[in-house]
């Protein structure tokens, strides 16, 4: 029953012998679930059958590829690094002394994937950058840098300083004191990287998307260092 449909429609019907005459011409347009995204509300919400479109063209469809659907693709393909922190001490942190925290500028830079429909001269990039870094120092008995535990930006985009000798005593522009050793345990420090999302297209559109958060956590081993003065 539904083949002899499908012939009346595309053989019979408003296409003639399903288009073969049109090959090279143009393509079938189909509905297709995404599958990183199949369980978003709107993922089988275009319901209409194959359709005819001629190349170079966007059908006039709600539901049908745009550029921002391409952005939204190249979102999911972001090659995001997963959040790794650099941090000094690298071992053992003692309290009251400062631990610094930063990222590796090569490593955690702007990323950008770029989507394309063949046919349509339809396309979109998306770009990721990193913007601020989270601390969660894992226990109430600690100072954070800043005061808010966000790290912003440097003027050269990279998050945080990494450290060099003899900068022990100073204050970290991003990083953590710990007030209270942490016994024969560690402390969960918790660090949250925040990318922003854009993206641009080939018809000039353009516009944010939703910011992707990443992060990891670090067990921090403190000690406690006592001297005696004479």
């Amino acid at each position: 029953m539904i083949g002899n449909v499908l012939d009346s429609y595309y053989k019979d019907g408003k296409y003639k012998n399903y288009n073969l005459d049109q090959q090279g011409k143009g393509k079938f347009w189909a509905a297709v679930v995404n599958p990183k995204r199949k369980d978003e509300p709107g993922a089988t919400a275009c319901d209409r059958m194959p359709f005819w479109v001629p190349n170079n063209t966007t059908p006039h469809e709600p539901l049908a590829v745009s550029p921002k659907i391409l952005a939204e693709y190249a979102y999911d393909e972001l090659p995001v690094p997963e959040t790794q922190i650099e941090a000094a001490p690298a071992g053992k942190s003692t309290v009251n002394l400062p631990t610094w925290v930063w990222l590796d500028k090569a490593r955690f830079k702007p990323v950008s994937v770029t989507a394309s429909l063949p046919g349509t001269g339809l396309s979109a990039t998306t770009t990721a950058t990193p913007v601020a870094l989270h601390l969660d120092p894992g226990t109430d008995d600690a100072e954070v840098y800043p005061a808010s535990g966000g790290c912003p930006l440097n003027a050269d985009k990279s998050i945080g300083t990494p450290y060099t000798k003899g900068s022990a005593d100073r204050t970290p522009s991003c990083g953590v004191t710990y007030e209270r050793s942490s016994g024969g345990g560690t402390y969960p420090l918790r660090a949250t990287l925040t990318w922003e999302i854009n993206w641009t297209s080939t018809t000039g559109e353009g516009d944010s998307l939703p910011n992707g958060t990443y992060g990891d956590t670090k067990d921090v081993a403190v000690q406690e260092i006592q001297s005696v003065n004479r």
